[in-house]
């Protein structure tokens, strides 16, 4: 688990703008290792994790875009069903808001990288730090009561 910088980057909906970001990132031979794009009607905002976030931050100031830098968690998720659901309940439990989560493959070990903005990034690697109890079974919360049975 670390902090990191993540790099939104505000795109106008037309052929050809992401693939200059992209072109401008490889050129600098600056590794993504998560990303995003979401749209609206009239842009996108793409968002960046990378190896060499000074390179970026260099390589995306040629290219004249609004940008961002924010702070995120990125925590290493066993590959394994309900490690996202785990962790963002170890979070809900220390009432931590998640504004935004998305998720990469094959990071080192078979395991995914979880990328989280969180309301308090220090309290929420506190909590995913602590030991807690096993993971309780989920099954047994999607049986019926046996009167219904």
């Amino acid at each position: 688990m670390e902090l990191t910088s993540q790099f939104s980057v505000f795109l106008v909906n037309k052929p050809g703008v992401l693939a200059q970001v992209t072109r401008q990132i490889a050129m600098a031979r600056i590794n993504v290792l998560a990303m995003t794009l979401a749209d609206s009607s009239e842009h996108g905002v793409l968002r960046l994790v990378v190896d060499a976030p000074g390179r970026l931050r260099e390589a995306l100031a040629r290219l004249n875009l609004p940008t961002t830098e924010t702070e995120v968690l990125v925590v290493a998720l066993a590959n394994r069903s309900g490690a996202l659901a785990d962790l963002c309940q170890k979070l809900a439990d220390a009432h931590i808001n998640i504004s935004y989560a998305y998720c990469t493959t094959g990071a080192q070990g078979g395991k995914t990288n979880g990328v989280f903005k969180v309301a308090d990034n220090k309290k929420a690697m506190k909590v995913l730090q602590e030991k807690g109890p096993k993971r309780r079974d989920a099954q047994a919360d999607l049986r019926r009561p046996a009167v219904l049975r």
